[in-house]
């Protein structure tokens, strides 16, 4: 397993996915948000690595964007 050297990496993996796949299905943050009962605000924030989510996020997300949890964490 890939050791991370910042604390920060994996989370700004998981948000450049997040905006890829977003972006890639036709969404904004504002419908991206709507199905997944998050704030855009907070979906700006954390895809700009301004802030942190939680495993509930994370998975409200994916089920939001219709993708399994791997297609975030994949490092591409």
């Amino acid at each position: 397993m890939k050791k991370y050297n910042a604390e920060n990496d994996l989370i700004l993996i998981i948000a450049a996915n997040l905006r890829k796949i977003r972006s890639s299905k036709g969404l904004t943050q504002e419908e991206l948000g709507f199905r997944s009962s998050i704030s855009k605000n907070y979906i700006s924030d954390f895809e700009r690595g301004r802030r942190n989510i939680t495993i509930k996020v994370f998975q409200r997300l994916i089920e939001g964007l219709e993708i399994t949890p791997q297609e975030l964490l994949i490092n591409k």
